[in-house]
């Protein structure tokens, strides 16, 4: 039974929905930390009680205005090192930058390592996040990353209460996020396809290639984010095209920029199911077609683990009740 002595769960203002339901899980209130800012714009933090020789956890996301949720945990990390927290943890469902993880180009920056730097730097002891878009950021810290915790058992779990198995194909818009894909395939014994994409320049797709059988099928379209989501709809207009009978699109983080509920909301997907890594409401409340996952059951889990020194590996494949 989880008692909730030594710990404290801090967070800052880009997610605290999802804080609440984390603390709701494990029963214990959410710590108290003041974060504002000044008048020409700067993060001020004042953690509100003592945290010496306890087990921090603060949670802030990669959403909404980014940099300023970055600065408040990078300041919330410091406040809690300098008051004597024994150790501290940085939940980052949405880890911000991911997509700057390499140099593509001449006098690019490695964003991912600049934001691991910083966080590291601040105090932090520890990192979970959820579907890491690079695997290789995980190598730009020098203190654990628990980067392999994944949305997919909460996806499975979905698929199987809701879809017919014999009908399903489960399909990945593009290569990079063929393993992905896979996996869910392999742990469900259905069929699997793929796309291959052919680029104009950056953020241009010329055209998109089919690699597997579809016809007659309900795909199952998984990604670990969502931005404008015109790849995604683009590859559900391929497969309506090449016959299947029903198109869901599956993503982790749902970022839904833009115009994205707009071109959601035209295409031939039936659903975008996402999970609640990001706030959703206003996204809720603008599209029909989107459903929202909870994984802040998931989070829960982990800090009850991580606090009690248990193994995380067994959430890679299910999902806490």
């Amino acid at each position: 039974m989880f008692t909730g002595n030594g710990i404290k769960i801090f967070t800052g203002t880009s997610h605290p929905e999802l804080a609440e339901i984390i603390t709701r899980r494990l029963g214990v209130p959410l710590s108290k930390a003041e974060v504002t800012k000044s008048g020409i714009g700067e993060t001020n933090v004042r953690i509100a009680e003592s945290v010496r020789e306890e087990d921090v956890y603060i949670i802030n996301t990669g959403c909404g205005q980014i940099n300023t949720a970055l600065m408040e945990l990078c300041i919330m990390v410091h406040a809690c090192k300098i008051a004597s927290a024994k150790r501290i943890t940085a939940i980052l469902p949405l880890f911000p930058y991911a997509r700057q993880d390499k140099k593509d180009k001449s006098r690019a920056p490695i964003t991912a390592k600049l934001v691991a730097n910083m966080i590291q730097k601040s105090g932090c002891d520890h990192v979970i996040t959820m579907d890491l878009h690079a695997s290789q950021i995980q190598g730009f810290f020098d203190v654990p990353v628990d980067k392999y915790l994944y949305a997919e058992p909460s996806v499975i779990q979905y698929i199987r209460s809701n879809f017919d198995l014999s009908r399903i194909v489960i399909v990945s818009p593009d290569a990079g996020g063929a393993k992905r894909a896979t996996s869910i395939a392999d742990r469900l014994g259905v069929d699997f396809a793929l796309f291959h994409k052919e680029r104009k320049k950056a953020n241009e797709v010329s055209r998109m290639i089919l690699v597997g059988h579809v016809k007659g099928k309900v795909a199952i379209l998984v990604d670990d984010m969502a931005d404008t989501c015109g790849t995604l709809c683009l590859a559900a207009h391929h497969l309506a095209e090449a016959g299947t009978e029903r198109v869901f699109g599956f993503v982790t983080h749902g970022i839904l920029s833009g115009n994205a509920l707009k071109t959601v909301e035209e295409s031939v997907l039936e659903k975008l199911i996402v999970t609640n890594t990001l706030p959703q409401q206003e996204n809720l409340a603008k599209c029909s077609k989107i459903e929202v996952i909870d994984i802040g059951t998931v989070l829960a889990e982990v800090i009850r683990r991580s606090h009690y020194g248990e193994s995380i590996s067994k959430l890679f494949d299910e999902v806490p009740y």
